[in-house]
Formats: structure tokens, C-alpha cells, sequence
């Protein structure tokens, strides 16, 4: 019989060798990319036109208001949460920007300001989502619906039954002007990817937004207070809403109450093929920015193929199903958990 003294056993514990960390996660994230590349060249064999860097820049560009709005849905997806009310937010800070630079309707000329308060109206719907979700504790979808609604009440009364033609040159130029070959409105979108990345990866509210959505009990066991980080999700993400309503403006250079409308479930799909899941506590903001492209690149490519467009929601739908299930059932196998 071989007696081992606690000394060498304490050095057979030391060394003993170390699970390997799992890899999981990596290869997830890489999913999306390499889809997108994929996605990419398998539309460029199909149709010549697809791969010219003209129809590479209307992809871009097609994609600038919905990166805008991605880039806000998501942090309020990091948390969880599911926001509605990017019809509301986008409708009412359309309108409000139409009708204070310059427009047929009015004397106002206030350009820059006039955008920086139509931002502001949408990050105050934001908090107002925010606040009814944390004082009156309804869940996010309602609370946020109703905010929608409250929104285009408010856009249909400035509205008054008179479009606003914009006569803006600034506001204007925004979509038809060009640098390196790309709109302003995407090199706007660009920025707006960045700062939210950054917010994201530097700020506080971008951490506690992850860990929220991750184990929010735990994150309030240790003393911090949720309540003021999820307002401040909602409201941040409203100001995004909005500036893409303005960006609707500056396209068709006139106010619609409509502005809005199917952006919502166009940037929820986005954000879920990129890799943020609809539970929390994980993606991000680039993460959805791949897939506004991956997205963006499938809607063109189904053009340029001939594909109806009656079909196009429908094979999106699908995409968001496959997404999802992709995302939630390794994470099931493991908790062995039915929810």
C-alpha cells in the first residue's frame, strides 16, 4: 500500500490539469459574419449586378435608419426587455422635425435645434416607457405599446390633416449628399453604431444593461438600484428612435406620422439574427449591427434574384425562427429547462 503525505497531494491538486474553457460562445458570435459572408457571395453568383460597389452603396445606405434604430432596441434587449414603441417615437419626432426647420406649413427655420428637440421629444417618450415599467411594473411590451400610441396621437395632432414639406437644405442634403461614396444619413448611422458600441463597452449603463438582462436579483442583491438604469435604457433608446425619424424625414423630405411603421419588428429581426437574444444578457450593439446588414443584404439580394416581395417577409420571418432557435436551445440542453 502507497501512503501520499498532504504535501504531494497538495501538489497533485495544483497541477492537476484545468478544464478547457468551452468555446461555445466564440463560435455563436462567429455565426453571424460568416452567414453574412456567405449570404454575400452566394447572391453574387446569382446576379452580377449584385456585386458592383453601386448597389454595395444603396446597401449601405438602405441600411442607415435601421442601424439607427437597432442600435437602441438593442440595449433594451440587452436588459431583456422588448420595446413597441418605435412606431410612436419615430412618427412623433418625424413630424416635429418637419414642422421646425424649414417646411411649407410654417415660418420656423431652427435647424440644428429643431433636430436636437425632435431627439429630445423621442428620449422623453423613452423615459415615459421607462418610468411606467418600473413604478407601475407592467410588463415592457405593454408599457411600451401604449407609449407608441401616445406617440402618434401626438405626431396625428401636429400633423393636423396638412403634410409638412421640408424646404431644409441641411436636413435635405443629409440623403442626397455624398462623402467617400456613401449618404450623410449613413455616415450618421456609422457614428451611431460607434457611440453605441462605446456606451456599451465603456459606460456603466452599458454594463448594468448586460447584467440586468443576466441575473438582474443578483445585480440588486449587491446593492445597486435598477430602477434608474432601465429608465435610462428606455430613454437613451429613444433618442435613437427618434434620430432615425428624422433620418425618414430627411428621405422623403416631408413629416409622415407613419414614418415608423414595421421598424420595430424590422430591428428586433436584426438584432436576433446578429446574435442578441431576446432573454438578456447577450449580443450587443455590433453583434445587431451585423445583422441590420445580414438582414439588408438578404432583402437586396432577394431583388435582384426576381424574388416577389410578397415573399420577402415571410423568408425573414424564417430567418428570425432559425435565429432564435440557433441562440436558445444550446442554452436549454444545457439547464436542461423547459420555459
Amino acid at each position: 500500500m502507497t501512503m501520499t503525505s498532504p504535501a504531494q497531494a497538495d501538489t497533485d491538486a495544483v497541477v492537476a490539469p484545468r478544464p478547457r474553457p468551452r468555446r461555445g460562445v466564440s463560435l455563436r458570435d462567429a455565426g453571424p459574419p460568416v452567414a453574412l459572408v456567405v449570404i454575400f457571395g452566394i447572391f453574387s453568383v446569382l446576379s452580377s449586378d449584385f456585386r458592383t460597389v453601386g448597389n454595395v452603396q444603396n446597401i449601405m445606405d438602405a441600411a442607415a435608419v435601421l442601424a439607427v434604430v437597432t442600435c437602441g432596441i438593442t440595449f433594451v434587449l440587452m436588459m431583456g426587455s422588448i420595446d413597441l414603441s418605435v412606431p410612436g417615437v419615430m412618427g412623433a419626432s418625424a413630424i416635429a422635425v418637419a414642422l421646425l426647420v424649414a417646411n411649407n406649413r410654417n415660418g420656423n427655420d431652427w435647424g440644428l435645434l429643431g433636430v436636437l428637440i425632435a431627439v429630445l421629444l423621442g428620449a422623453g417618450l423613452g423615459c415615459l416607457s421607462g418610468m411606467a415599467l418600473v413604478v407601475l411594473k407592467v410588463p415592457s411590451f405593454m408599457t411600451t405599446l401604449g407609449v407608441s400610441a401616445v406617440g402618434l396621437g401626438v405626431a396625428t395632432l401636429m400633423f393636423a390633416g396638412v403634410q409638412p414639406n421640408i424646404t431644409d437644405e441641411m436636413l435635405h442634403g443629409w440623403a442626397v449628399s455624398r462623402f467617400l461614396g456613401l449618404a450623410h444619413l449613413t455616415w450618421i448611422a456609422l457614428g451611431c453604431v460607434l457611440v453605441g458600441w462605446l456606451i456599451q463597452r465603456y459606460s456603466r449603463l452599458g454594463r448594468y444593461a448586460y447584467a440586468i438582462g443576466g441575473a438582474e436579483e443578483v445585480l440588486a442583491l449587491s446593492g445597486v438600484k435598477v430602477a434608474p438604469y432601465k429608465v435610462a435604457v428606455f430613454t437613451l433608446a429613444g433618442a435613437f428612435y427618434a434620430l432615425a425619424g428624422v433620418m425618414v424625414t430627411s428621405q422623403l423630405s416631408a413629416g409622415l406620422v407613419q414614418a415608423g411603421k414595421g421598424y420595430d419588428f424590422a430591428a428586433i429581426t436584426a438584432a436576433v439574427v446578429g446574435g442578441t437574444l431576446l432573454t438578456g444578457g447577450r449580443g450587443g450593439v455590433l453583434h445587431s449591427a451585423v445583422g441590420v446588414l445580414l438582414v439588408t443584404v438578404l432583402t437586396n439580394g432577394l431583388v435582384q434574384v426576381g424574388v416577389s416581395p410578397y415573399w420577402q417577409g415571410g423568408v425573414q420571418g424564417l430567418i428570425v425562427v432559425a435565429a432564435v432557435s440557433a441562440a436558445v436551445i444550446p442554452q436549454r440542453r444545457r439547464n436542461q429547462v423547459t420555459k
